[in-house]
């Protein structure tokens, strides 16, 4: 697979302060004791296909259980966790929530073999496209990939890392909202920084979009950014908006972004794959006692029980609208015979408040202003479950 022909644009580590109130005004609220927990469809990892009916253990619903075992990378042992997710580094206290494995009801889902995937993988590539998570992730598989051989380059500024001996290559495209994006005003409608988007949605963003017929897994996910005032087009015309508060435009609310967009993302990817897509659902953030402007925090240390969670209506709304905008594809692609397989990660995600890296990270106060980060993951850590969902869903 040859990638010479790619000019992916470097990817920012540092978000503008507009980008805040989208990544982290996500709210997930942690119920009390007693309230009713959130019950998801069931959703396998199975798939029919070229590659046949992988699994009937539904690998998405289980608890996490105590794991006393070493991580399988640290931050000294792969220098590509940057700063964001480098909770060690940055003097994360409590330590605890390395010590948690994922256990799905009824089956095992095996911790991440280096050296099987990569094997499996020879000759081929994986893309991550999407926001600063679908980063996150990419950087998780980097890192334990690592245990079986070091990639180049071998640092935390790369967006393209290829492992030589096996011949696999895997990459980042940043494209938070997956369509044609700019930003008109980045102080926003509401003068605070929100920042306002112009959100064609039926235009795939070329800088990821153009690219998939290159890669073998195109991982797909987003959904963060689609909090941020934007103001949406249809075949270049205005159709309505989402916190734009502008007059004679009718407010669509972001429901309608994240359909449109999530629609016109995957016909996109379908209709240029010749491989697999996988779309991986939303992760909640986790701010208790405040927003993440307003005090909030994630001090948790322990992950939660099934029954002491409960995502807010409209997050459950976004991992709704995304099923239903793959179950919607999947029927394109069986035509194709592009495969297509869905990581519902919500639950297993929305069970981690004590997984973030909250105030220890990397900062930067002239481009970041919260003081409190509790939607990305730390490394290693949590986020490393959807690398081993990913090895079963590939490989099996």
């Amino acid at each position: 697979m040859k990638f010479s022909g790619i000019a992916i644009p470097y990817w920012h580590y540092v978000f503008p302060a507009a980008v805040l109130t989208t990544c982290l005004v996500i709210v997930a609220a942690v119920s009390l004791p007693g309230r009713a927990p959130l019950i998801l469809p069931a959703v396998t990892s199975s798939t029919e296909g070229p590659g046949g009916n992988r699994s009937s253990c539904n690998i998405f619903k289980g608890e996490w259980v105590p794991d006393n075992g070493a991580p399988d990378y640290t931050n000294e042992t792969c220098p590509v966790i940057h700063g964001h997710y480098d909770c060690m580094r940055y003097g994360k206290p409590d330590l605890e929530f390395l010590r948690w494995r994922w256990q799905p009801e009824g089956c095992e889902l095996p911790r991440f073999d280096a050296t099987r995937f990569l094997g499996a993988m020879r000759g081929k590539s994986v893309a991550f496209a999407g926001d600063s998570l679908a980063r996150n992730q990419m950087h998780s598989l980097v890192c334990l990939l690592s245990r079986a051989e070091r990639p180049v380059p071998w640092t935390n500024g790369g967006y393209l890392y290829r492992y030589e001996r096996h011949g696999f290559t895997v990459a980042d495209f940043w494209s938070p909202f997956l369509v044609r994006a700019a930003e008109t005003d980045p102080d926003g409608p509401a003068r605070n920084g929100a920042g306002l988007w112009s959100l064609h949605l039926d235009e795939p963003d070329p800088g990821w979009a153009a690219h998939v017929s290159k890669f073998d897994v195109v991982v797909v996910s987003a959904g963060s950014w689609f909090y941020r005032p934007s103001v949406f087009y249809e075949r270049g015309r205005v159709v309505g908006c989402s916190g734009c508060l502008a007059p004679n435009v009718t407010d669509l609310t972001l429901r309608y972004s994240l359909r449109a967009a999530f629609r016109s993302a995957l016909r996109a990817a379908v209709g240029a794959s010749s491989g697999t897509v996988v779309v991986r659902t939303i992760s909640p953030a986790h701010y208790e006692n405040g927003t993440w402007n307003d005090n909030g925090d994630c001090v948790r240390t322990r992950p939660l029980r099934r029954g002491e969670w409960e995502m807010d209506g409209q997050q459950k709304e976004m991992r709704r609208i995304q099923v239903e905008e793959f179950a919607a594809a999947e029927a394109a692609a069986k035509v194709k015979r592009v495969r297509m397989l869905l990581m519902d990660a919500t639950e297993a995600m929305a069970m981690r408040p004590d997984a973030h890296p909250g105030k220890y990270r990397l900062w930067q106060p002239d481009k970041f202003r919260v003081s409190r980060d509790c939607v990305h993951w730390c490394l290693p850590g949590a986020m490393d479950v959807c690398n081993d969902m990913l090895l079963h869903m590939l490989i099996g």
